[in-house]
Protein backbone atom coordinates (compact mmCIF):
# COMPACT_ATOMS: atom_id res chain seq x y z
CA UNK A 1 0.00 0.00 0.00
CA UNK A 2 3.07 2.39 0.37
CA UNK A 3 4.37 1.68 -3.14
CA UNK A 4 2.96 4.83 -3.78
CA UNK A 5 5.45 6.59 -1.71
CA UNK A 6 8.69 5.60 -3.71
CA UNK A 7 6.56 5.32 -7.01
CA UNK A 8 7.24 9.24 -7.95
CA UNK A 9 10.83 9.71 -6.36
CA UNK A 10 12.44 13.33 -5.66
CA UNK A 11 15.89 13.32 -7.68
CA UNK A 12 17.66 15.02 -5.31
CA UNK A 13 20.88 13.37 -5.87
CA UNK A 14 20.58 13.64 -9.12
CA UNK A 15 20.03 17.47 -8.64
CA UNK A 16 22.89 17.63 -6.29
CA UNK A 17 25.21 16.01 -8.87
CA UNK A 18 24.00 18.26 -11.36
CA UNK A 19 24.65 21.34 -9.37
CA UNK A 20 28.41 19.71 -8.85
CA UNK A 21 29.15 18.69 -12.38
CA UNK A 22 28.06 22.60 -13.62
CA UNK A 23 30.20 24.44 -10.83
CA UNK A 24 33.06 21.96 -12.02
CA UNK A 25 32.36 23.00 -15.68
CA UNK A 26 31.71 26.86 -15.12
CA UNK A 27 34.16 27.50 -12.26
CA UNK A 28 37.20 25.07 -12.82
CA UNK A 29 39.30 27.81 -13.08
CA UNK A 30 38.66 30.31 -9.91
CA UNK A 31 38.86 26.97 -8.35
CA UNK A 32 41.70 25.84 -9.58
CA UNK A 33 43.53 29.26 -8.37
CA UNK A 34 41.92 29.12 -4.87
CA UNK A 35 43.24 25.50 -4.53
CA UNK A 36 46.95 26.79 -5.75
CA UNK A 37 46.80 29.77 -3.07
CA UNK A 38 45.19 27.84 -0.40
CA UNK A 39 47.25 24.83 -0.71
CA UNK A 40 50.45 27.02 -1.48
CA UNK A 41 49.76 29.31 1.47
CA UNK A 42 49.39 26.29 4.11
CA UNK A 43 52.15 24.04 3.25
CA UNK A 44 54.20 26.96 3.66
CA UNK A 45 53.31 27.69 6.86
CA UNK A 46 53.92 24.57 8.38
CA UNK A 47 56.94 24.61 6.39
CA UNK A 48 57.55 27.60 8.72
CA UNK A 49 56.93 25.93 11.72
CA UNK A 50 58.76 23.20 10.80
CA UNK A 51 62.06 25.04 10.54
CA UNK A 52 62.74 25.50 13.25
CA UNK A 53 64.17 22.95 16.12
CA UNK A 54 61.30 21.95 18.16
CA UNK A 55 63.34 23.21 21.07
CA UNK A 56 63.47 26.76 19.64
CA UNK A 57 59.49 26.67 19.24
CA UNK A 58 58.75 25.24 22.72
CA UNK A 59 60.46 27.86 23.92
CA UNK A 60 59.13 30.44 22.16
CA UNK A 61 55.49 29.57 22.76
CA UNK A 62 55.99 28.87 26.10
CA UNK A 63 57.60 32.32 26.97
CA UNK A 64 54.62 33.30 24.99
CA UNK A 65 52.00 31.78 26.72
CA UNK A 66 53.37 33.02 30.38
CA UNK A 67 53.86 36.63 28.63
CA UNK A 68 49.53 36.13 27.70
CA UNK A 69 48.38 35.17 30.78
CA UNK A 70 50.87 35.07 33.34
CA UNK A 71 50.04 31.72 35.29
CA UNK A 72 52.55 29.17 36.04
CA UNK A 73 50.21 26.19 35.61
CA UNK A 74 49.47 26.90 32.02
CA UNK A 75 52.89 27.86 30.88
CA UNK A 76 54.12 24.82 32.69
CA UNK A 77 51.20 22.87 30.87
CA UNK A 78 52.63 24.34 27.34
CA UNK A 79 56.09 23.32 27.89
CA UNK A 80 55.12 19.79 28.64
CA UNK A 81 52.39 18.73 26.38
CA UNK A 82 54.72 20.26 23.09
CA UNK A 83 57.56 18.38 24.85
CA UNK A 84 55.13 15.10 24.84
CA UNK A 85 54.28 15.36 21.49
CA UNK A 86 57.56 16.05 19.94
CA UNK A 87 58.69 12.91 22.09
CA UNK A 88 56.44 11.34 21.03
CA UNK A 89 57.15 11.91 17.53
CA UNK A 90 54.64 13.82 16.05
CA UNK A 91 56.18 17.47 15.81
CA UNK A 92 55.92 17.50 12.17
CA UNK A 93 52.55 16.70 11.94
CA UNK A 94 51.40 18.87 14.88
CA UNK A 95 52.92 21.78 12.93
CA UNK A 96 50.97 20.66 9.69
CA UNK A 97 47.81 20.50 12.00
CA UNK A 98 48.35 23.67 13.25
CA UNK A 99 48.98 25.12 9.68
CA UNK A 100 45.75 23.79 8.84
CA UNK A 101 43.67 24.80 11.86
CA UNK A 102 45.17 27.86 11.47
CA UNK A 103 43.85 28.66 8.12
CA UNK A 104 40.75 27.48 8.80
CA UNK A 105 39.91 29.18 11.55
CA UNK A 106 40.34 32.39 9.50
CA UNK A 107 38.34 31.51 6.89
CA UNK A 108 35.92 30.98 8.94
CA UNK A 109 35.72 34.05 11.30
CA UNK A 110 36.60 36.04 8.55
CA UNK A 111 33.34 34.88 6.67
CA UNK A 112 31.60 34.21 9.86
CA UNK A 113 31.66 37.36 11.68
CA UNK A 114 30.38 39.10 9.19
CA UNK A 115 27.39 37.13 8.34
CA UNK A 116 26.73 37.32 12.06
CA UNK A 117 26.29 40.87 12.28
CA UNK A 118 23.97 41.01 8.99
CA UNK A 119 22.39 38.34 11.06
CA UNK A 120 21.69 40.35 14.23
CA UNK A 121 21.15 43.82 12.26
CA UNK A 122 18.31 42.04 9.50
CA UNK A 123 15.75 39.48 11.19
CA UNK A 124 15.28 37.91 7.73
CA UNK A 125 19.06 37.16 6.98
CA UNK A 126 18.54 35.04 10.42
CA UNK A 127 15.51 33.19 9.08
CA UNK A 128 16.79 32.59 6.28
CA UNK A 129 20.49 31.42 7.22
CA UNK A 130 19.09 29.41 10.00
CA UNK A 131 18.22 26.37 7.96
CA UNK A 132 21.78 25.98 6.54
CA UNK A 133 23.57 26.17 9.49
CA UNK A 134 21.60 24.16 11.07
CA UNK A 135 22.31 21.39 7.70
CA UNK A 136 25.69 22.24 8.12
CA UNK A 137 26.23 21.58 11.65
CA UNK A 138 24.28 18.23 11.30
CA UNK A 139 24.85 17.00 7.87
CA UNK A 140 27.78 13.78 8.31
CA UNK A 141 30.83 15.20 7.97
CA UNK A 142 31.65 12.27 5.53
CA UNK A 143 28.73 13.51 3.20
CA UNK A 144 30.07 17.13 1.84
CA UNK A 145 33.64 15.22 1.92
CA UNK A 146 32.50 13.55 -1.47
CA UNK A 147 31.36 17.32 -3.80
CA UNK A 148 34.45 19.16 -2.24
CA UNK A 149 36.91 16.11 -2.99
CA UNK A 150 35.03 15.97 -6.66
CA UNK A 151 36.12 19.61 -6.87
CA UNK A 152 39.48 20.01 -5.22
CA UNK A 153 40.63 16.76 -5.71
CA UNK A 154 42.63 14.95 -2.61
CA UNK A 155 45.40 17.06 -1.12
CA UNK A 156 44.97 19.77 1.75
CA UNK A 157 42.31 21.97 0.75
CA UNK A 158 38.99 19.66 0.61
CA UNK A 159 39.89 18.89 4.23
CA UNK A 160 40.43 22.84 4.41
CA UNK A 161 36.76 23.54 3.00
CA UNK A 162 35.58 20.97 4.51
CA UNK A 163 36.57 22.02 8.01
CA UNK A 164 35.46 25.46 7.42
CA UNK A 165 31.90 23.92 6.62
CA UNK A 166 31.91 22.20 9.54
CA UNK A 167 33.24 25.02 11.91
CA UNK A 168 31.72 28.06 10.42
CA UNK A 169 28.55 27.85 11.98
CA UNK A 170 29.92 28.74 15.45
CA UNK A 171 31.17 32.28 14.54
CA UNK A 172 27.74 32.92 12.80
CA UNK A 173 25.78 32.09 15.64
CA UNK A 174 27.81 33.37 18.58
CA UNK A 175 28.37 36.84 16.75
CA UNK A 176 25.10 36.86 15.98
CA UNK A 177 24.02 36.45 19.47
CA UNK A 178 26.36 38.82 21.39
CA UNK A 179 25.30 41.77 19.00
CA UNK A 180 21.61 40.96 19.03
CA UNK A 181 22.77 41.12 23.15
CA UNK A 182 23.62 44.79 22.99
CA UNK A 183 21.29 46.37 25.63
CA UNK A 184 18.72 48.98 24.08
CA UNK A 185 19.66 51.79 26.40
CA UNK A 186 23.75 51.32 25.40
CA UNK A 187 22.91 52.11 21.13
CA UNK A 188 20.06 54.94 22.32
CA UNK A 189 22.85 56.53 23.90
CA UNK A 190 25.51 55.85 21.13
CA UNK A 191 23.07 57.11 19.07
CA UNK A 192 22.24 60.61 21.54
CA UNK A 193 25.95 61.19 20.77
CA UNK A 194 25.29 61.29 16.94
CA UNK A 195 27.19 58.30 16.14
CA UNK A 196 26.02 56.64 12.83
CA UNK A 197 25.41 53.48 12.21
CA UNK A 198 29.38 52.72 11.41
CA UNK A 199 30.44 54.10 14.50
CA UNK A 200 28.13 52.50 16.76
CA UNK A 201 29.25 49.07 15.29
CA UNK A 202 32.71 49.66 15.74
CA UNK A 203 32.47 51.54 18.88
CA UNK A 204 29.38 50.32 21.18
CA UNK A 205 28.15 46.85 19.47
CA UNK A 206 31.39 44.69 18.92
CA UNK A 207 33.08 46.13 22.23
CA UNK A 208 30.03 44.64 24.46
CA UNK A 209 29.83 41.45 22.01
CA UNK A 210 33.30 40.65 21.70
CA UNK A 211 33.58 38.22 24.26
CA UNK A 212 30.70 36.34 22.62
CA UNK A 213 32.40 36.65 19.61
CA UNK A 214 36.47 35.49 21.53
CA UNK A 215 33.67 32.60 22.67
CA UNK A 216 33.09 31.82 18.78
CA UNK A 217 36.58 31.87 17.85
CA UNK A 218 37.35 29.55 20.49
CA UNK A 219 34.50 27.33 19.40
CA UNK A 220 35.49 27.41 15.48
CA UNK A 221 39.43 26.28 16.89
CA UNK A 222 38.05 22.99 18.64
CA UNK A 223 35.69 21.97 15.71
CA UNK A 224 38.50 22.80 13.38
CA UNK A 225 40.89 20.38 15.47
CA UNK A 226 38.32 17.62 15.79
CA UNK A 227 38.15 17.43 11.80
CA UNK A 228 41.94 16.67 11.53
CA UNK A 229 41.44 13.16 11.25
CA UNK A 230 38.08 13.79 8.75
CA UNK A 231 40.91 15.84 6.66
CA UNK A 232 43.59 13.14 6.44
CA UNK A 233 40.71 10.39 4.86
CA UNK A 234 41.06 13.16 1.75
CA UNK A 235 44.95 12.99 1.39
CA UNK A 236 45.70 16.26 4.14
CA UNK A 237 48.73 15.93 6.27
CA UNK A 238 48.62 16.20 10.08
CA UNK A 239 47.82 14.30 12.96
CA UNK A 240 45.15 12.86 11.49
CA UNK A 241 47.06 10.62 9.46
CA UNK A 242 48.88 8.61 12.00
CA UNK A 243 45.57 7.82 13.13
CA UNK A 244 43.68 6.75 10.06
CA UNK A 245 47.22 4.70 9.63
CA UNK A 246 47.13 3.13 13.01
CA UNK A 247 43.02 2.47 12.21
CA UNK A 248 44.18 0.09 8.71
CA UNK A 249 47.12 -1.29 10.62
CA UNK A 250 45.52 -1.57 13.77
CA UNK A 251 48.38 -0.27 15.60
CA UNK A 252 46.99 0.18 19.05
CA UNK A 253 50.40 2.37 20.35
CA UNK A 254 50.17 4.06 17.73
CA UNK A 255 46.40 5.02 17.58
CA UNK A 256 46.46 5.98 21.26
CA UNK A 257 49.94 8.46 20.98
CA UNK A 258 48.51 10.11 18.06
CA UNK A 259 45.11 10.38 19.83
CA UNK A 260 47.05 11.95 23.05
CA UNK A 261 48.53 14.64 20.98
CA UNK A 262 45.61 15.48 19.20
CA UNK A 263 43.93 15.75 23.19
CA UNK A 264 47.16 17.76 24.49
CA UNK A 265 46.98 20.22 21.59
CA UNK A 266 43.38 20.70 21.92
CA UNK A 267 43.62 21.66 25.70
CA UNK A 268 46.36 24.23 25.19
CA UNK A 269 45.06 26.24 21.99
CA UNK A 270 41.71 25.97 24.67
CA UNK A 271 43.61 27.58 27.42
CA UNK A 272 45.67 30.34 25.26
CA UNK A 273 42.74 31.20 23.12
CA UNK A 274 40.96 32.13 25.61
CA UNK A 275 40.91 35.96 27.13
CA UNK A 276 43.94 36.76 29.68
CA UNK A 277 42.46 37.41 33.17
CA UNK A 278 42.83 40.80 34.38
CA UNK A 279 45.04 41.27 36.38
CA UNK A 280 43.73 43.53 39.42
CA UNK A 281 45.99 46.28 40.34
CA UNK A 282 47.37 46.92 43.95
CA UNK A 283 45.32 49.90 45.68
Amino acid sequence: MDGWITAIRVPFGQWTKLAIDFVQTHAAAPIDVFATVMKAMIEGTAKLLILPPATVTIVVVTAFVWWLHRRWSLTAYAAVSLFAIANFGFWEATMETVALVGFATLLSVAIGVPIGIAAAHRPWVADAIRPLLDLMQTLPTFVYLIPTLVLFGLGVVPGLVSTVIFAIPAPIRLTQLGIASVPVPLREAGEAFGATRRQLLWKVELPHAMPMIMTGVNQCIMLSLSMVVVAALVGAGGLGKPVVRALNTVNVAMGFEAGLAIVLLAILLDRVCKRPRMRRRAP
